[in-house]
C-alpha cells in the first residue's frame, strides 16, 4: 500500500459513494487507475465493506454511553463477546488491557433503555463489574486515519 492507496482510502472514508471520477481529480490519477486500485484494495481485504454513518439523534437514539466491563475469568470471553455482537445497541466492543476487560460504545433511545441494557449486561455470566459514562457530546468519530506513520 502506498501513499496513493492511502489517499484513495481517505476519500472513500469521507464519502464511500464518491465516483472514481471524483476521486481521480483529488488524487491526480486516471479513472481507470483509481478503479483498479480500489478493486485491489477490496481483493486484499483492506476495504472490507462500504457503510453509512447515520445521525443517531435523528433516528431516535438520544443517549450515547461508554461502558467498561470486567469479567471474572477469561473463560467467559467467548460467551460475552457473542452476546455483545448480537446486540444492536452496542455499536462497538473493544477488548482492553488495564482495570477493565472491555469498552462498549452504546447508542440507545433513552436513559431507561440504557438502564435496561445495563441490567442485561450485569446479568451475563462472568461479568464482575461495570462502569458507565454518559457521552455529553461527540467531538470526533467515524473517520479512520491513513497516515504513513
Amino acid at each position: 500500500m502506498d501513499s496513493l492507496d492511502r489517499s484513495i482510502l481517505q476519500c472513500l472514508s469521507e464519502n464511500s459513494r464518491q465516483s472514481a471520477t471524483q476521486i481521480s481529480h483529488k488524487v491526480h490519477l486516471s479513472i481507470a487507475a483509481v478503479i483498479e486500485r480500489i478493486r485491489k484494495l477490496e481483493r486484499n481485504g483492506i476495504i472490507r465493506q462500504y457503510t453509512i454513518v447515520a445521525d443517531q439523534q435523528k433516528i431516535g437514539n438520544e443517549v450515547t454511553a461508554l461502558m467498561e466491563v470486567s469479567l471474572e475469568h477469561p473463560r467467559y470471553y467467548e460467551e460475552f463477546t457473542r452476546i455483545m455482537s448480537e446486540n444492536a445497541s452496542i455499536v462497538s466492543c473493544d477488548y482492553l488491557t488495564g482495570d477493565y476487560d472491555f469498552m462498549l460504545k452504546i447508542q440507545t433511545r433513552s436513559s431507561e433503555s440504557l438502564e435496561q441494557l445495563h441490567r442485561v449486561i450485569k446479568s451475563i455470566r462472568g461479568v464482575s463489574g461495570t462502569k458507565t459514562y454518559f457521552v455529553l457530546k461527540e467531538i470526533k468519530s467515524g473517520l479512520t486515519a491513513f497516515s504513513e506513520a
